[in-house]
């Protein structure tokens, strides 16, 4: 590539980030790194009405949080600032203009009653109503070719509402690429007139960001496969400005877990998983879960992500960010929709647990649980250490340890008529004596006494097995006996034990 690499992600702030659009910033931001380029953050809010205060901070947040920061944008680097399409839109009237000069585009003055009525017209005749060549200057529609020169000063001057739009080719074949899905050709009869600049005084999408995407001299474009239809119109508009187009990469959507239809918020509120990377506060009062809040590691997010459309060709599917910099090609990316599978994405959350040192995942256990506020931070250290391999997500761990920190003040029932037999009290009894003798108290003496007292009477490791682990966690589960026996101490365990034969 002779030209410096440039990509963007142009979200609108119009609320939370869709887990779709992080995807789409973090192909971004893959290929950027690949090819030693720079990953361009630009605010798209033209829409004013839609427009959420706050919305822009949970954007800039989310991309930090996922380990994708960008290059440039709003407050950063801005050299070619500024990065919100909101304080441009004095330029965007000259580039407008340029194309009114250029005849690619004309004055429309139609109002909405008069738009309306056409298409209800069209419809009852079992038609499509469409602006374009086909009825753009027959007389109906009020626009700067049927009018005069002097008519659409008139109008304009008398501050008449107006929009601009685009004039599409009749009769023409557009030969268009994208790197992901090939070579494609549009019949421009088919392309309506777009418009381009709102009676408002703000341009639109299409003409905004072609405009910006020039003058931030964006090399690629890289975006969702929504975008698709708008393929036509944007190449022929960098074709009226006789600008050099980017190239186009048109990512597949992001599939709801039944592989049919896009990825929706009411898909994870019904099937319990988040779909945005950080909770979010809608101005109505109604939060949304997210990926930072239910114990997701960034890392996994991101790692989950890259796989949604994306494939290395290989077996391998743990990779860091790094390693996706390293790996990461358009090319493999596919055409089909990607299925949102909620299972793989705690797969991958399972493995990057098991990475992170147990001091650190500690102090989350820790600032979790007010319970433990009190007990020092290393020994839910070593705590962890027992039980993460169970665990998923940091939230887990209350479950998988509470009887390392607190006794059991009830024994499961199932877990009881299971383990306790005539003759239990007496066998834990043993088991007390034999604790009481190990002054080394340490898990290889322990299981060296308490082990070698069974083999030598004979007795059925379950008789001995099972009740010890009812008195020590309250049911039969959790890691070995005799590292919690260790964790809890020689006080705590006997105290423990005669609970249960005191139930007993």
């Amino acid at each position: 590539m002779s030209k410096k690499v440039r990509v963007r992600f142009a979200p609108s702030p119009t609320g939370p980030l869709h887990i779709g659009g992080v995807r789409t910033a973090l192909f971004n931001y893959l290929f950027a790194k690949k090819h030693g380029g720079d990953f361009v953050l630009r605010i798209e809010d033209t829409d004013q009405n839609r427009y959420v205060e706050g919305a822009e901070d949970y954007i800039v947040e989310s991309l930090n949080w996922c380990g994708i920061s960008f290059d440039e944008g709003p407050n950063k680097n801005e050299k070619f600032g500024p990065y919100r399409q909101s304080e441009r839109k004095d330029l965007y009237k000259q580039y407008a203009d340029e194309l009114i000069a250029s005849g690619n585009a004309y004055y429309a003055f139609d109002t909405a009653e008069q738009l309306d009525a056409e298409r209800k017209g069209h419809e009852e005749k079992g038609k499509t109503f469409i602006y374009n060549w086909h009825n753009r200057e027959r007389g109906r529609l009020v626009n700067s070719l049927v009018l005069t020169e002097d008519e659409t000063k008139a109008k304009i001057d008398a501050g008449e509402d107006f929009v601009i739009r685009f004039k599409s080719p009749q009769d023409e074949t557009l030969h268009l690429t994208d790197i992901i899905r090939g070579n494609i050709k549009i019949d421009t009869n088919v392309l309506d007139d777009k418009v381009l600049f709102k009676s408002d005084g703000m341009p639109t999408y299409h003409l905004a960001n072609i405009v910006d995407d020039h003058l931030m001299e964006i090399t690629h474009v890289i975006r969702g496969e929504e975008w698709l239809p708008s393929l036509a119109l944007h190449k022929l508009l960098y074709d009226a400005f006789g600008w050099e187009a980017p190239e186009f990469a048109h990512l597949p959507l992001i599939l709801k877990p039944t592989g049919k239809g896009k990825l929706s918020k009411r898909d994870g509120d019904k099937m319990g998983f988040p779909v945005f990377p950080l909770e979010y506060t809608a101005p109505d009062g109604t939060v949304s879960r997210g990926y930072k809040e239910d114990s997701y590691f960034p890392e996994a997010v991101v790692n989950f992500l890259a796989f949604l459309g994306w494939n290395p060709g290989t077996e391998q599917e743990i990779f860091s960010l790094e390693q996706l910099v390293a790996d990461f090609d358009l090319a493999r990316v596919n055409k089909a929709g990607a299925r949102f599978d909620p299972d793989k994405t705690k797969w991958f959350n399972h493995h990057y647990m098991q990475q992170q040192l147990d001091l650190d995942l500690a102090e989350q256990f820790k600032a979790i649980r007010p319970e433990l506020s009190d007990i020092d931070v290393n020994y839910i250290a070593l705590v962890v250490g027992l039980i993460k391999e169970r665990a998923t997500f940091v939230n887990d761990f209350w479950d998988l340890s509470h009887f390392f920190f607190t006794a059991p003040t009830a024994y499961d029932e199932k877990a009881s008529k299971k383990a306790l037999k005539e003759g239990t009290a007496d066998v834990m009894t043993k088991v007390i004596e034999l604790v009481n003798a190990t002054d080394d108290f340490t898990v290889e003496n322990l299981q060296t006494n308490i082990k070698g007292w069974i083999t030598d009477n004979e007795i059925g490791f379950g008789k001995v097995m099972m009740p010890l682990r009812l008195a020590l966690v309250g049911a039969l589960q959790g890691p070995d006996v005799f590292d919690i026996m260790y964790m809890i101490g020689k006080t705590e365990t006997v105290s423990r034990i005669e609970a249960l034969i005191k139930q007993v």
